[in-house]
This record gives C-alpha cells, structure tokens and sequence, in this order.
C-alpha cells in the first residue's frame, strides 16, 4: 500500500477540521461524526481548542483507503498559528487546500497557496460550505482560475470523463500529448501531472453533510503516487511538543530506511552542534490517543522520546536540508512576571516553548533586565498567557506591546572595522548591499586568497552568520541586504579569532553608520467586506492609514475591498469595522512582508535610539601607536586602515583596442609589484648599494673585444599559466571549486583558448598532479592550448621554472602566477611575471574587444 502524508489547510472557518473528521468517518476510523461547534472533534485534542473552536495544534490521523494508507495532519487555520502549520510542509507528500464556498478565496489562502509553491507540494482543492448561500460553481471556479491558478480543475461527480479528460489536457502540455493520441487522460497521466504541480484537482462539496467528501477520497487513492524513499535511515523533524507527562516529544516523518526503538541517532558530521541519544519509544498517534510501535517505516509520522537535542526543521541520516521557514513574527511585548519570580528561571521555562514553537522567540534585555517575546498576533498571545499559567504556573502578563520593525539600507557602502589592542590585530572591509525585499541577510566573499588566508575569510563569515546585526536607526534587525567580504589583514604573530569578531562586528556597523538606513514594518494583505453605504468610510480609513487598495468590486449587497495596509494600523481596525458596520462588516488580514514604514519619523522619535551610546554595537575601530591602543571614530576609520581595496574608486574606461593604453596600465601595476618584490629580494640577500651620481657620468666606450649584446628574444609569445593558482584568485571560481573541481579547471581551459585565439600568443596550463602515486604526468592539447599535468613529485611552479629556464632566453615568456617567491625566480630566468589580478583584467578586455567584433 502507498504511504503518504496528506495536509489539510485551510483560513480559519473554512471547515478544514470537519472535513478532516469526515475523512475519518467514511473511511471507517470513526464511529460518529465529530462536531466543532460541540467540542466533540477527534482531532482538536486540547482544551483551549475546543473553548474557541480553532486548531491550533497539528495533530495527526491515521485511516486507510484501498490502495492506500494516509496520515492525516489536521494545521491550525488561523493567521497568528500560521507558524504551526508552516513547518508541517516540510513533511507532506500531498495537501488538501481548504475553501470557503460562502467566503471563497481569502488573503490567508492566497499565503498558504505562495507556501504550497515554496515547499513544492502536489496540491487538491476542496470547496467547502456549498450547501450555504455563495457566490455559485462557476464564480468560485473562475476566482481560483485568477488567484490561484489557471491549472484548477473542476473534477465533481456530475461533469462526464470526457470533460475531465478535456479539462486536464488544456492545463499540461503531456497529457494534452496523450489526449490527442488516444482521446483520454489516464489516472496514471493525472497523477504525474499533479505530483509535478501540473494540474490541481477541485472538488466541490459540504464536509457537514458529507457531500463530496468520497469523491475526495477516491481523488487521493487514484491521483497520487508512493513517493520515493531512499535505503539508508532519513527523517525530517518538524514539530517539539510536550507530552501527557511533560516528556519531551520529537515529531518527525520517516523518508528513508526504518527507524527502530532503542536505536541510537546521531547529528549528521556537517551539523554545527554534534549530539548522540537513543530513541526509547516510537509512538504512532492518532488524535489523543498512541500506539507503541517497534519500528517505523518511510510514509509514517512518529512522535519519539528520549531526544532533548532535536528542533523543529532538523534533518536527520541521509535526509537532505529542510527550507527555512518565511514566516516572522511581527508584534513585540514584554513579560510582566509576578513579583517573587526569578527572572532566569522563567527565562528558562519560556525558551522551552520557543523549542516547541520556532517563530515564538523570547528574548532576554540585558540592559533593562527584561524578557521579551516576538509572536504572530494577539489571539496567540492569549494561548501563550494561557500556556505558560498551565505549564510552569506563571500569572504572567504582557505589556508594551508593540510592532516588530526592522531596518535595511538604501545604497550600497564599504565597512570598515579595525581592532588592534596591544598584541591584537585583524582588519576586515565588507560591502554592504541592499537585498531583494524578504531575501534577509546574505553572505559571500570575493576577497582573494593571496590576500587573506581562507581560513581567516572563513572565520569572518562564521562571524557574520552568528550574530542577529541591528540597524542605526531604532536598533531593530538588520534584514535585506546582502554582505560580502572585499578584503582584509593578520597579523602572522597578534591576530586570533576574537579579533575578527571585533573586527567583523565593527566593520559591519561601521558601513550601516556611512550610508542611508531605511526603517521597514510589517504589511497586512486584507479582504474587506462592507455594506455599500459604508464603502466611503473603509476607503477614507484605509488611505488616513497609509494602505492602498483594488478598485471597489460589488457583491450583491456588500462591497469588496482588497489592498494592504500597515499592520500597526490595521491590527485594531477589526473592532471599528464592526462598529460602524453594525456587525455586517468583515476583515480578513494576512501578513504579506515588510515594506517602508508610513511614519518612520514618528517611529525613530518615539525610539529616541542614540546608536553612539549603544556600547554592545560599536562603529568605531581600535587602533595601536605609542605602545598602547587608541579608539578612531568610526567616520575616520577610512584615514587610518590599513588596507585600501579599491572600492568606490573610479576605473578609467580603456578602449580594449587601445593596445598602448592597455600596456601603460599594465606598467604601472608591474612597477608597484616591483617595489614589493626588491623589499622581499633585499630583505633575503641585503640592501643593494648604488651610486647616485653614476647616473650623471658618461659610460665608458666599449672594448673593442667586448661580446654584443644580447639579442632581445624573437619568435613566438609564450603564456605560462599556474592553472590552480589562478582558479583559486579568481572570485568567479569560489563557488565551482567547492562543488566541481573538473567543471572550474574545464571553465578556465575555455577562457584560455578564447584569449589564444585573439592574443595569438602560444598557451601552456599547468596542472599540480605531484600528489599522485605513479603518476607520469602527461601533456594533452585542448583545442588551441597545451594542458600539462605535471609527474609525481613535480609541483606545477617546478615545472615552470624549468620550462622558462629552457626558453626565456629565446623567446618572449610571461607567466601568470600570484605566488611571491615564484615570481622572483621568473624575473631571474629572464620571463616576465603577471599577477592573476591583471591576467584577469587582460582576460575581461579580450572577451569584450571579442564581444565588439562580434557585434558590428
């Protein structure tokens, strides 16, 4: 039998719960029908969820269909538990979308349907409530067509096989193939199309009275396939509760292997935190009630005990990374707790929910002594009060409530950070950027090697990564913007890790301090529903707060309005809309992201956030003189640092043509490289002693018997190139290098004979091959270019001293390395040295003189 684990979401009041209850019952796991509005569902275990008649824990079902066996996870429909029913995604193999035939398509759908797109999920469409007045069949069917998508599928009972078969051809290219080949679309087609989220089935129906509700389920037996499992152990964890008992439970899917009980799992070796525990029970729920089981198999979903190290969003064996959830929190309180009360202590207690609840995070003020926690919406806020009196017996309250801002930037900036105490030292330039809207913070590097070692660059994106970076303004968190690493400097003697940190944090601040910050809040998307003669009223409302809104669409009596507004106005607007409403009118809010503030100036006055007196975020750098270190501001620290990595200064465009241009440029970088090179030359055989006034004297005339001078080297060019030396400098090979070392050596293979073909110049890479046991070496040609790897015990800059000894005297040899000492030895053999940053320079301007020629 296929195993699979189906989701049922829904916005609140759909009858997603009682159209779970109604699979349950047809398929013969229930004796009677549960009701929500008695409080006597299956599946909506908790007390606190049959006082107010919402879910708002996943729970899971198991009932069998023929042919196959499901499993059941009933989500919380409302917005503030939309967290709850984010991480179940990660474990679906299919998802029933949930739709009021009276509301029909609402914000929160909209939402659920962007997540079911993010994760991937093969999706069907039950449109519930259509024994209630609607808006009819064919209305809801066309509002999926243009909200949803063009590939829902009306599939009800009463439309003949030929029509469906019609239906799902126009919306796949593949089955519209088959169709024309036999008239028909098979099950097996249909399937295909809706695992690859080709097409999505509808049903129509009421879940109460059980109309559709086979037709449904025959669906999922027929338009599903077994998804594919893997043979060694593999599990997504999705969920940390507590049990009947307070034990700690880990919710986790199987997708590969088995799991047995007792068996010891382990973290995975490229996890950050490495743990081993045993797993003492595997226990297969179904509403309230358990079943000890021995072994789990792919397709089931356990809740196992005896794990403390697990979270929410873990993979586990050969399990591939979980997406990171979208969802944020947008509201902020503080925690009032009752006099007495030790504030650690409860700190402790509430962060054990956090584990349970992932995007319930609770934050601990050091300076004001003060815990806070970020949330979803005021409806959670009640269930968390509620949560933590039950569980820890706390009588907590919530004030200063507040909204979730954060910050990100309007252009482009160098950081700097320099931290050098006595005895310290490290220096890191990082560009900030600003991100794609909802990307939040992203970490690169294109800082070369031979100027900072990879460990180190390591070492500061470990740093970037850990800490949650606040902006200038308010001092909320940093978001959108992407951060990457220009360049920095060590110490070969002073420098240790803290001292990047230091660094990284300062350079990081320092940037946000030097360029324009901009202040985001929370949006809501909203639906709203008014009687006609209030249609003026929500219109003026929605613009006094800053939103904006769609055109007004008439529904019979009432009038529709969608638009977005800022969530800190439209929070309480529910309560005015029933007031002037008399209670016809209603709202519906989804979160859509953050967007700029309407009233940031308000907001940064009411914060008064003095970023100079925020002494656990400094801008400023510490620099060393005199024996002792000394503090820089942080808009002076570009006077003082050390390293100049060229940002921000202007690049004077070169014809690429303009071959003397091209060659006056290159001097030049060879005369700075030249003084670098005599200071390391003078420093291994002494300082070399000239006359200054020899300059002035004629030179003697030459002996009649004195030998001519040396020819200048005719013939053909040679391009000596160190092939790894140069993947490893070039930014554009960080990224292939790590995941394909033959695909970047076959990349610079190609650029090679590219710049041959317009240089004309004789091209020899050379490959390191020393470490190969019994390795001959060998020497191939790659269309115009020659390609050696060198022998066992011959390393590629061997091989290139030898080959410019033989040559160098005879014909004109440049070598493309970025290796110090190499270099020196090059000039003694008489070949000219080219760094890898001006081969690179050389390089982009012939491919755009090729790109030129090839435009004309």
């Amino acid at each position: 039998m296929k195993r699979l684990v189906i989701g049922i979401l829904a916005h609140v009041d759909a009858g997603k719960t009682t159209l779970s209850e109604a699979f349950l019952y047809q398929s013969g796991a229930l004796r009677s029908l549960g009701r929500v509005d008695k409080g006597s569902t299956f599946l909506d275990t908790d007390a606190r969820e049959r006082a107010r008649g919402i879910t708002i824990f996943s729970q899971p079902a198991v009932l069998e269909c023929p042919n196959v066996k499901l499993t059941l996870l009933d989500t919380p429909g409302h917005v503030d538990f939309s967290a709850e029913m984010e991480r179940t995604l990660q474990v679906l193999d299919y998802a029933v979308l949930v739709i009021s035939g009276v509301d029909g398509v609402q914000p929160h759908t909209e939402t659920l349907w962007t997540l079911l797109q993010r994760y991937n999920v093969p999706t069907f469409i039950f449109v519930n409530k259509m024994d209630l007045p609607g808006p009819g069949r064919e209305a809801i069917l066309e509002d999926l067509h243009k909200r949803l998508s063009p590939a829902c599928v009306d599939v009800s009972e009463d439309i003949s096989a030929d029509a469906h078969s019609e239906a799902f051809a126009l919306c796949d290219e593949a089955l519209m193939d088959g169709y024309l080949e036999t008239g028909s679309v098979s099950d097996n087609a249909i399937a295909d199309a809706v695992h690859r989220r080709g097409v999505f089935p509808c049903w129509f129906g009421s879940a109460l009275r059980l109309q559709g509700v086979d037709a449904i389920l025959d669906g999922l037996n027929r338009y599903t396939q077994a998804p594919a499992v893997c043979e060694e152990f593999a599990a997504s964890v999705y969920k940390i509760s507590a049990g009947e008992n307070g034990q700690r439970l880990t919710w986790m899917k199987i997708t590969g292997g088995s799991l047995k009980s007792k068996t010891t799992l382990r973290s995975r070796p490229k996890d950050a935190a490495q743990w081993e525990e045993k797993a003492d029970q595997l226990r297969l729920y179904s509403g309230a009630k358990f079943t000890p089981i021995p072994e789990a198999f792919p397709g089931q979903v356990v809740a196992v005990t005896g794990l403390t190290k697990t979270f929410a969003g873990q993979a586990l064996g050969a399990q591939a990374d979980l997406i990171s959830p979208s969802l944020e929190p947008v509201l902020t309180y503080r925690v009032d707790l009752p006099i007495g009360t030790d504030a650690h202590t409860a700190l402790t207690q509430l962060r054990t929910l956090a584990e349970e609840d992932p995007q319930l995070h609770v934050l601990w003020d050091e300076n004001l002594g003060e815990i806070h926690i970020q949330l979803m919406g005021e409806v959670q806020l009640e269930i968390l009060e509620n949560l933590i009196a039950e569980r820890f017996g706390l009588a907590v309250q919530f004030s200063q409530g507040g909204i979730l801002y954060k910050e990100t930037i309007a252009a482009p900036m160098e950081g700097v950070g320099h931290y050098e105490p006595l005895r310290h030292y490290a220096e890191v330039h990082l560009l900030l950027e600003p991100g794609e809207r909802g990307s939040g913070l992203v970490f690169g590097t294109k800082c070369r090697e031979d100027a900072l070692d990879r460990n180190w660059q390591r070492l500061i994106l470990t740093h970037l990564a850990e800490k949650q970076h606040r902006g200038v303004l308010i001092g909320a968190p940093l978001t959108d913007v992407k951060i990457t690493l220009l360049g920095g400097r060590a110490h070969a003697k002073h420098t240790d890790g803290g001292d990047f940190r230091q660094a990284t944090y300062r350079a990081v601040r320092q940037g946000l301090r030097s360029t324009e910050s901009v202040l985001l809040e929370p949006w809501y998307h909203f639906r709203l529903e008014v009687p006609a003669d209030n249609v003026g009223r929500a219109m003026t409302d929605i613009q006094r707060m800053g939103g904006n809104f769609e055109p007004p669409i008439p529904l019979q009596d009432m009038v529709l309005l969608t638009g977005s507004a800022p969530v800190s106005e439209m929070r309480p607007y529910q309560k005015e809309v029933t007031s002037y409403t008399r209670g016809r009118g209603r709202l519906s809010c989804a979160v859509s992201g953050y967007q700029p503030c309407h009233d940031a100036d308000a907001v940064i006055a009411a914060v008064d956030y003095d970023p100079d007196r925020d002494l656990s975020d400094p801008a400023d750098s510490v620099f060393c003189g005199h024996g002792a270190g000394y503090t820089v501001k942080w808009n002076q620290v570009r006077e003082h640092m050390h390293v100049d990595t060229g940002w921000g200064k202007p690049e004077p465009e070169l014809d690429p043509m303009d071959v003397p241009a091209r060659r006056v440029q290159r001097y030049a970088g060879t005369l700075a490289e030249d003084k670098e090179l005599l200071a390391l030359f003078e420093q291994t055989y002494g300082p070399i002693k000239r006359d200054p006034r020899k300059a002035f004297r004629k030179p003697p005339e030459p002996a009649v018997s004195a030998k001519p001078a040396e020819p200048i080297p005719q013939g053909p060019e040679y391009l000596l190139v160190d092939g790894y030396n140069v993947l490893h400098a070039w930014p554009e090979f960080a990224d292939m290098l790590e995941e394909n070392l033959d695909g970047a050596r076959h990349r610079l293979m190609d650029i090679l004979c590219n710049y041959q073909g317009y240089r004309k110049c004789q091209v020899i890479l050379v490959f390191d091959a020393y470490r190969v046991k019994n390795n001959p070496g060998k020497v191939e040609q790659y269309h115009n270019i020659s390609v050696v790897y060198t022998k066992e015990a011959e390393t590629a800059d061997m091989y290139i001293e030898k080959v410019t000894h033989q040559i160098g005297r005879k014909y004109r040899v440049r070598v493309v390395t970025s290796d110090g000492m190499e270099q020196l030895i090059i000039l003694g053999q008489g070949g000219l040295r080219v760094s890898c940053r001006m081969f690179k320079e050389e390089v982009d301007a012939v491919e755009k003189a090729i790109r030129a020629y090839l435009e004309q």
